[in-house]
């Protein structure tokens, strides 16, 4: 798996039809399932990214957690993370997980984020979304499981 973490003051998506979900302080998370990820790496990437000390204590020090801080999370399904343009001018994505598990992972993930208490937003797993980033800091981080679990 790997995820890209922006540290946001707010962030929302949209898909046209279906309305707009949006969090306030927190991260937004575009999340990449890759063939081969498992329960494992979903379960090690919701903790790391639960307890991700990058919010500023009072001393201006990024010492802080989204748990600590009482922030949100928006988590995005990008399965473009996995797109390797090495060759040619059209990237493929023969790495990224299938649909099927990568909504199964996607979906767990988020669960496993709501479980340690962080409120999270979704987008649609598959859909064409608009996604609005405030980013603070700016603050991202790309965080992948290869080699991890």
């Amino acid at each position: 798996m790997k995820a890209v973490i922006q540290r946001v003051t707010s962030g929302s998506v949209t898909v046209e039809g279906e309305g707009t979900r949006a969090i306030g302080p927190g991260f937004v998370v575009l999340l990449g399932m890759r063939s081969g990820d498992t329960e494992k790496h979903t379960v090690w990437l919701a903790e790391k990214i639960a307890n991700l000390r990058v919010f500023e204590d009072s001393e201006g020090k990024m010492n802080l957690s989204l748990l600590d801080v009482g922030g949100e999370a928006l988590v995005i399904s990008q399965f473009t993370l996995y797109a390797d343009s090495r060759k040619g001018r059209r990237p493929s994505f023969a790495d990224a997980a299938p649909p099927e598990i990568a909504d199964a992972l996607y979906r767990r993930f988020a669960e496993l984020l709501q479980h340690a208490g962080v409120k999270v937003q979704t987008g649609w797993f598959g859909a064409k979304m608009m996604v609005s980033i405030e980013n603070n800091g700016p603050v991202t981080l790309i965080i992948d499981t290869d080699g991890l679990v």
